[in-house]
């Protein structure tokens, strides 16, 4: 009698920050992921000061959350270093993270899944080639971006050879593709445990989107679930779902594509750790199928605790 009640609620460290340009938006995804989880959970928030696991010991039998966005977080160090460590986490493998982080690599594994993919030109801006090489390649309505970051992050939007050879003056060192612009309408789709959620249609209300209309409220309108014919919405998801599989991935993703007047859909990217921020494009494609923020994080980790459960009688 009168002894100290312990809480029996499972741990989860959810980690964010880091020296990525992604940084203060994976520090608002991870208070958004925290918040909800605590529902359910114990949580402790972590934002990492550098690219590496925190200094302090992790609360032993904790799952890890990892609410980072672009190098280290999205690309599978870090989910190598859990591994290395023993600890279970929500989300992708290193392999999985490291190809879809890779946007040309993701682009020719889901090859046979049925998207069809822009043309695209692959380059290191330390060797750059000639935009006469570019155009030639791809055509003269480019978009150049690198081909390892996310959040639209270093995007440009190329109309002709003057203009390609601007930017290309400007980029700074990194990996870079040149893709064909394909005109339609984008759209994007979650997927949670392999199973497609709602299709959210995205339309920016000026320019394209980028990072300011991806993250600025009231700058992009969102439509979900997306008003297109159910057909096509079914043969989508169908897609979606063997990209996810092909890549390997597991736990959850998001899958970015662009349906032409045509009505032919095509690949963007896969992202293996999306946002979550109050703007996120993966809740309103669980609020589709009628799952609130609280319950759809809950399911984002619950296949982490049966891994480091079967961990526990592993060992």
């Amino acid at each position: 009698m009168g002894g100290r009640i312990v809480s029996q609620r499972k741990h989860i460290t959810v980690l964010c920050g880091g020296e990525s340009p992604e940084a203060e938006i994976s520090r608002v995804t991870g208070s958004s992921v925290a918040e909800g989880l605590s529902r359910s959970f114990e949580v402790e928030l972590v934002d990492l000061p550098t690219d590496a696991l925190p200094a302090e010991p992790l609360t032993p039998g904790t799952v890890v959350f990892p609410a980072m966005h672009g190098p280290f977080g999205e690309d599978g160090q870090l989910q190598q270093l859990l591994e290395s460590a023993g600890i279970a986490y929500a989300g992708c493998a290193p392999e999985a993270s490291a190809l879809c982080m890779d946007k040309v690599r993701s682009k020719e594994v889901v090859a046979d899944c049925g998207f069809k993919r822009a043309r695209d030109f692959r380059f290191l801006a330390q060797s750059k080639p000639l935009a006469e090489q570019i155009i030639e390649s791809v055509g003269e309505q480019i978009v150049v971006k690198p081909s390892n970051m996310g959040s639209s992050v270093g995007v440009h939007m190329v109309d002709g050879l003057a203009e390609l050879r601007t930017v290309l003056e400007e980029l700074p060192d990194g990996q870079w593709m040149a893709e064909e612009r394909i005109v339609g309408s984008e759209y994007t789709v979650g997927i949670l445990e392999g199973e497609a959620m709602g299709i959210v249609e995205i339309r920016p209300i000026k320019g394209f989107y980028d990072l300011q209309n991806k993250y600025t409220p009231g700058a992009t309108q969102y439509v979900f679930p997306a008003p297109i014919d159910e057909t096509l919405a079914c043969k989508v998801k169908k897609f979606a779902e063997h990209a996810f599989t092909a890549c390997g991935c597991r736990d959850f993703a998001r899958l970015d594509f662009i349906i032409t007047s045509d009505e032919r859909p095509y690949f963007l990217e896969i992202n293996t750790l999306p946002g979550m921020t109050p703007t996120s494009l993966l809740p309103k494609s669980a609020f589709c199928v009628s799952l609130d923020f609280p319950n759809l994080v809950k399911r984002m980790v619950e296949p982490a605790f049966k891994r480091a459960d079967n961990q526990s009688i592993a060992h």
